[in-house]
């Protein structure tokens, strides 16, 4: 072995099994914190908090790999506020995230775990008001949380914020962050922060690309894995449900007629079919409410909100949501699209059975889904039951969910109809956040009009 390929991975931890008597007491967390923890309900440290949590209280960097549910942000919180607690500074860590929801959810769960020791969090991402977001870092708060994108846009842009006294930097869910293309916003954001520091390094999968980023961003890691390559938890009950593409609409009312009571949600490949799907749910009397990357920031966690309080028990998703989010009470996942990568299938069913609850998932599969089926059985090294659903019973529903359907259909045209008037109506310079798309077709327009010029010149 080469000495390139020695040093490729961090070295591991060889903690012993598991042990369900250790507290966070035992751990090294102190008194004020633990008490935090209980407040939260969190009655005792989950397998990977038992075994980051002491390496990270010795100030060393963690590269922390486990299954989606299983605790990681109280992995590096603990710590972060306890070094916090031991030497207080303003602008003392900054976590990153790849998505707008994952970061309200860890600033509010950084703010119920400092709440008694007075810590103030700032969350600062993309589609929010830069000028708002500039006053909140004007106030140099302990703990920023961060999409890469909108931060390294402040780190430029905004005059007198830096970050040369960080002291902790974690990279939440890095695999997605370097899937979506931030590369390069880290690589810029690894730079303007102090090399003296400590760093964690989390996720649900390892990558190359993450392989790549700890050589780059830390140092002596300890790497800590609480799972195999990709796993799912054991106390989710996963099956498949193999239609025709055709009544797929049919056999999902049918589950969630049959499941009635659970709370559920549904993942699909598109924005649009979020839609549809609301509408045509909400026709047949079933409390749907859509959640995707083209809604506003307000307008999804106002949807991410109205699940948590059950006033909707049905959410409608796409991919936007498959990351980090923990709501407890998601009792059922259903893949009304199958994920066309196979890693994404772990991040959409761990969305239910976190922190050691039950949970069921269906992923529907029509004949066009085989192969990335395989791929999904494959991956997770098991062969997953078929869901029992009664073809006769279902084709019962077959008359009123096509019904549904048109309503739905006609209601997204309405809507189509209405966002094609607001965009004509806008003024073609771009500025309107929401309206970006316009703002191209304004530039398109006026190239257009100049070669016309050119032309009857000539």
């Amino acid at each position: 072995m080469s000495s390139d390929e020695e040093h490729e991975d961090a070295p591991q931890t060889k903690n012993p099994a598991y042990q369900d008597k250790l507290t966070f007491k035992d751990l090294g967390i102190t008194e004020v914190l633990c008490t935090a923890a209980e407040r939260l309900k969190w009655s005792k440290p989950t397998q990977i908090q038992c075994e980051a949590v002491p390496i990270a209280l010795q100030g060393k960097d963690v590269v922390g790999l486990a299954e989606t549910g299983s605790g990681k942000t109280g992995a590096f919180a603990l710590p972060i506020l306890q070094r916090l607690l031991e030497s207080p500074q303003r602008l003392f860590g900054l976590v990153l995230t790849p998505t707008r929801e994952l970061a309200y959810q860890i600033s509010e769960q950084f703010e119920a775990l400092g709440a008694s020791i007075g810590v103030k969090c700032c969350v600062i991402v993309g589609g929010m008001d830069m000028m708002a977001q500039s006053l909140m870092l004007a106030k140099k708060p302990h703990v920023i949380i961060a999409t890469p994108g909108r931060l390294v846009d402040h780190l430029e842009n905004t005059k007198g914020f830096t970050l040369k006294s960080l002291k902790c930097l974690v990279m939440d869910e890095a695999d997605r962050i370097l899937n979506m293309d931030f590369g390069v916003e880290v690589d810029k954001i690894v730079k303007a922060i102090p090399r003296e520091r400590q760093t964690f390094l989390f996720s649900a999968t390892m990558t190359k690309k993450v392989k790549k980023l700890q050589r780059a961003a830390l140092r002596d890691a300890v790497k800590v894995e609480v799972s195999s390559k990709y796993q799912t938890v054991d106390k989710l009950q996963q099956y498949y449900l193999f239609i025709p593409a055709k009544y797929k609409d049919v056999y999902l009312v049918h589950i969630l007629n049959e499941l009635a009571g659970n709370s559920f949600m549904v993942f699909c490949g598109t924005c649009n079919t979020t839609l549809r799907l609301s509408f045509l749910l909400n026709a047949l009397g079933l409390p749907a409410i859509p959640l995707h990357g083209q809604m506003n920031m307000n307008k999804r966690l106002g949807a991410l909100n109205k699940f948590k309080s059950k006033n909707k028990s049905i959410l409608l998703a796409t991919d936007v949501a498959s990351r980090g989010l923990d709501i407890e009470h998601v009792d059922v996942v259903v893949n009304f699209d199958i994920p066309t990568h196979s890693k994404e299938y772990i991040h959409r069913v761990g969305r239910t059975a976190r922190a050691g609850r039950a949970g069921r998932s269906i992923t529907v599969v029509t004949q066009y889904d085989v192969e990335l089926y395989q791929r999904i059985e494959h991956l997770i090294g098991k062969k997953l039951p078929q869901y029992p659903a009664a073809e006769d019973e279902v084709m019962m529903l077959q008359e009123r969910v096509m019904e549904a359907d048109r309503h739905a259909k006609l209601e997204l045209r309405s809507l189509g109809d209405k966002e094609t008037g607001r965009k004509r109506k806008r003024r073609p310079d771009g500025d309107d956040e929401d309206g970006d798309d316009d703002g191209d077709a304004a530039i398109r327009r006026r190239l257009h009009s100049k070669k016309k010029g050119r032309g009857g010149r000539r």
